[in-house]
């Protein structure tokens, strides 16, 4: 295919050492829709005998979503013939409920995942691969969906879910409080962190010993570790680097790149330009004269318009760049119980493929929840009760935008994606299972320090060395040996 071959002309010219192509579709297994559940109850279906795909979500459920729901199987009966039944699940126990749902087999056609369960679902048998039915029942989403996402979402070069489509590479930025540019003369063409030293020494010396540039909260991530890829491992002391064509497996807190960020932020906690309470409080106070975000230039407008700023410029200082866990922030697998994998296939194809629908699952009933204006250009949302989560669903980029956010919103992301270097693991999941303990041990550890390191409240020369002999009592040495095993086994399949 044209992009396929334009993929891997773009991994090989910019890295210098890529993936060797896109692992072809293989035509053994049909996965039809015909496989009986086990363990679990039905799919339901309309009198006519319609099927009636259960999707689960996370989110709050609003009044009134059965009816409305009934608006939009009206419409994908009409389409495919096929209703939808979504269903959400809280965001305080939608991991445990989605756990239940595995373990006691319950039924569901179609189930949101992310990186934090989709690999471990996949290795306990819950999710349909769906690698060889992807062409023939979905060509329309196969075709689509970048070669680069179906790479991100494969395990062992099998695909068992469809990735959304939308800002899946990573972008950062910094967003300056436009005033302050001004006052300041702040060069939005520097983005060191040598050059926000000077400016933000230069605002808190002026504004005063209660003023600070820069605030933080204990959640907050000041992006130090993104030049790594993570191995999906969920141990941030752990990682590749994104652009290392030998992919040696490293402890993250010994490079000097990433120490050097942990000591201008422990100067920052010291001198009072981080907040005090930083590694305290659950949200950074606002508004924010100055914060970081992976994000993409036009939602500065949305960020101003949440702080109370007139106006934010952005200063892009990392990617765009695909990783393995870029892409799987935001997925839907189909069951392997599903009694319609096809058709659920079909539905999802439908959902990236199709505007109308897009529109409907993204901003609710026409006339009720949202009218069309600017010639059907635009979105006006009527009333802000619609309670779906946009990023679950599908494909950002044939929604119609609302008429709050400026011209272009969805382009920059596409075109950002389309700018983004893929990591050198892009594909990569560690199985953490021969040193599950070491990785619970370590993480502990971890999780005993990095707040406070984070918001610089810590001395890293004093910390880091103390984290990293507790991470090698705890076992990091046996996970690094057992994570290069991996990735030199996944380099040599390439």
């Amino acid at each position: 295919m044209k992009r396929k071959v334009f993929y891997t002309a773009l991994r090989t010219a910019v890295l210098g050492m890529m993936l060797l192509g896109v692992i072809g579709c293989s035509k053994q297994q049909s996965g039809g829709g015909g496989q009986t559940t086990s363990g679990g109850s039905s799919s339901s279906a309309s009198a006519a005998g319609v099927p009636t795909l259960i999707w689960w979500q996370i989110g709050n459920t609003q009044a009134g979503l059965a009816e409305d729901l009934k608006v939009i199987s009206d419409y994908t009966q009409e389409k495919i013939g096929v209703r939808v039944d979504i269903k959400q699940a809280g965001w305080g126990d939608a991991g445990q409920r989605f756990n239940t749902m595995i373990n006691v087999g319950e039924y569901y056609d179609i189930l949101f995942t992310d990186l934090g369960s989709y690999n471990r679902f996949v290795s306990l048998g819950a999710f349909a691969d769906i690698t060889d039915i992807l062409p023939t029942e979905g060509p329309k989403l196969w075709e689509y969906i970048p070669d680069v996402l179906w790479d991100g979402v494969r395990v062992k070069g099998k695909i068992y879910s469809i990735p959304t489509y939308k800002d899946s590479s990573k972008t950062c930025y910094y967003f300056w409080d436009h005033a302050y540019v001004e006052k300041y003369g702040i060069d939005l063409n520097e983005n060191s962190w040598a050059y926000l030293d000077q400016v933000f020494t230069k605002i808190k010396a002026e504004q005063g010993i209660r003023f600070y540039p820069f605030t933080l909260d204990r959640n907050c991530n000041p992006f130090i570790f993104d030049i790594f890829d993570a191995l999906a491992a969920d141990l941030n002391p752990l990682g590749v680097d994104l652009a290392d064509p030998n992919r040696r497996v490293v402890n993250t807190l010994e490079d000097p790149r990433v120490v050097e960020k942990f000591r201008y932020l422990h100067k920052w906690y010291e001198q009072g330009i981080i907040n005090p309470d930083a590694n305290t409080i659950d949200a950074s106070p606002r508004p924010q004269i100055f914060f970081m975000a992976q994000a993409w230039p036009s939602v500065a407008y949305s960020y101003a318009t949440t702080q109370g700023i007139e106006k934010y410029d952005p200063v892009k200082f990392f990617g765009p760049s695909y990783s393995t866990a870029s892409i799987q922030g935001s997925m839907n697998a189909i069951s392997v119980n599903s009694k319609y994998k096809n058709e659920a296939l079909k539905f999802l194809e439908l959902v990236n493929t199709d505007k109308k629908l897009r529109d409907m699952i993204g901003y609710g009933i026409e006339g009720k929840h949202f009218e069309y204006v600017n010639n059907g250009t635009a979105v006006r949302r009527i009333r802000t009760d619609w309670s779906l989560v946009n990023y679950q669903e599908g494909t950002y980029f044939i929604e119609t935008p609302e008429d709050t956010v400026p011209p272009g919103y969805w382009e920059e992301v596409r075109q950002l994606n389309a700018e983004a270097v893929p990591s050198v693991m892009l594909g990569f999941m560690m199985d953490i299972e021969p040193v599950q303990n070491e990785i619970a041990n370590c993480r502990s550890v971890w999780g005993k320090y990095q707040t406070d390191l984070i918001t610089g409240a810590s001395d890293p020369d004093v910390i880091i060395p103390q984290i990293i002999a507790e991470l090698k009592s705890a076992g990091f040495d046996k996970i690094q040996a057992e994570a290069q095993r991996q990735v030199d086994a996944f380099a040599a399949a390439k």
